[in-house]
């Protein structure tokens, strides 16, 4: 999957009109010597489709910034207070529906959604052996856009069984979010039914990366029973804690056995394209992340120090807790203790924390052609940790609680972090609760989900500075969505 080409052209709709006359027996090969009619004529097209259904995952890249940048896990930081002001806008709670990263996910998702619509529209043309598995792949696919979307923008457009084309202009409502729930949890399990458990061809979904998404969307619902029945199946499979939590996040670990599911990035592209720097193959995230101006011998890269932990983050921590290294670097600490390296950086000129995202910093030797778009680090999507969180979150909640169930899985995911059994929770009923979500944060920090999970659980409101209760908990449709398409705005927008 890193190092298959992004296939874009077959899912373009093709308008033409004159200011004179109409084409009514106008056909598209008089212009284009392939149209959507002559492809998908063989297993191999339908493939390569199918890895274009995955290409929009890798542009969603913002996504997981701006799920530690809402939150009080990261500040925007950057070089002044109009760098990547999309970012800005989020940590500041200045959030207008003008706004680069939030108009790129939403695009980049419908995209996705597309892209699976047009296999689905062409599903009956041909068959083959394992095309049922395959369309497994995409149906997850779109429940992972829908998923992205609806926790992001509350109720959106929803449509399974067309692309869109000019023809839907201003004809698209918002459909309510318990629609798109559903509508998520039936690709899911139509996914789960067809699926194989494992996939030689790394990145490729799997029964279990649906079977945990969908226990994740069940527990965004509030279905704990049904979210902790469908976790179950993931945690009897084959995955496992990696026993040194920083190799998950080094280029060695990846799609290791922690590994539920990854998007995947590679180093390959030759060219640059700064109209579109996060549409490539490369993981601009991680520039993003980087020390500015860094030089020396150190093994890390240099780049935009945006996207900067907070110091409420790193106190979070107990003394002891092996993750906190893994999750922040000081880079005053770090300097200090490698004199050898012969450091020296720009101090982050705008918010700057000193704390820098280490499971996502830009590494030396990991990044090729234009360095900064092709960094080939995958995000680590869906982790085995978090599995059992959410597991333990379920169990805990559930109408009959297991507790016992819950503490199991909570201190598997402390055991690792602590090396000991001294640290295991104890706790029951409310206090358990906490104890989880707590763990969450200190698990899954810097990874995009603090701001989800603080909204999911009613805290954000008491949590997150600046955060509006009846506006906040979703995002704003992005204003051309509105001008174009007539779209109602989020309240408060």
């Amino acid at each position: 999957m890193k190092n298959t080409r992004n296939i874009i052209g077959f899912m373009l709709v093709i308008a033409m009109t004159t200011s004179c006359k109409k084409f009514v027996d106008y056909s598209p090969k008089e212009d284009y010597q392939i149209t959507a009619d002559d492809y998908l004529q063989s297993q191999d097209d339908y493939q390569k489709m199918v890895v274009g259904c995955y290409s929009p995952m890798q542009w969603i890249w913002a996504n997981r910034v701006i799920g530690d940048v809402a939150s009080d896990n990261s500040v925007s930081g950057g070089e002044n207070a109009t760098d990547q002001i999309g970012f800005q806008q989020i940590d500041d709670y200045q959030i207008t529906p003008v706004n680069s990263y939030l108009t790129e996910a939403w695009k980049s998702c419908y995209e996705g959604i597309n892209r699976v619509n047009y296999l689905e529209e062409n599903k009956g043309k041909l068959d083959f052996t394992g095309k049922d598995a395959l369309y497994g792949q995409i149906y997850f696919l779109r429940a992972y856009y829908y998923f992205q979307l609806v926790r992001m923008f509350g109720d959106v457009p929803l449509f399974t069984d067309h692309r869109l084309s000019v023809a839907d202009s201003r004809t698209l409502t918002r459909s309510p979010k318990a629609d798109v729930y559903t509508q998520i949890e039936t690709d899911l399990n139509n996914a789960i039914a067809v699926l194989p458990l494992t996939n030689p061809e790394k990145g490729r979904v799997t029964k279990y990366a649906a079977q945990a998404l969908l226990g994740k969307v069940l527990l965004y619902e509030g279905k704990f029973d049904a979210a902790a029945a469908m976790l179950e199946n993931v945690i009897a499979g084959p995955f496992d804690l990696v026993p040194n939590f920083g190799d998950i996040f080094l280029q060695t670990g990846e799609n290791g056995p922690e590994s539920v599911f990854e998007v995947q990035y590679s180093n390959l592209s030759p060219f640059y394209d700064w109209s579109n720097p996060g549409r490539g193959q490369g993981n601009l995230m991680v520039q993003v992340c980087g020390i500015r101006n860094l030089t020396g011998s150190s093994p890390y890269g240099q780049g935009w120090s945006s996207n900067l932990p907070t110091q409420d983050l790193a106190n979070a921590y107990q003394a002891g807790d092996t993750r906190k290294e893994v999750t922040i670097l000081d880079i005053e600490a770090y300097k200090a203790a490698h004199p050898e390296y012969n450091i020296t950086y720009l101090v982050a000129p705008y918010k700057n924390t000193g704390l820098y995202d280490q499971k996502y910093l830009p590494r030396k030797g990991e990044t090729s052609g234009q360095v900064e778009l092709n960094y080939l680090i995958n995000y680590r999507d869906i982790r085995f940790a978090d599995v059992l969180l959410m597991a333990a979150e379920a169990y805990n909640r559930s109408s009959t609680p297991n507790d016992s169930k819950a503490q199991t899985y909570l201190n598997r995911v402390r055991q690792r972090a602590f090396g000991d059994n001294a640290h295991d929770i104890t706790a029951t009923g409310s206090a358990l609760t906490q104890a989880i979500w707590k763990e969450r944060r200190l698990e899954l920090a810097m990874e995009g989900d603090r701001f989800f999970d603080l909204v999911r659980t009613g805290q954000a409101a008491t949590t997150i500075e600046g955060f509006e209760a009846g506006k906040n908990e979703v995002f704003p449709i992005p204003q051309e969505e509105v001008d174009i398409s007539g779209l109602t705005q989020n309240p408060g927008y």
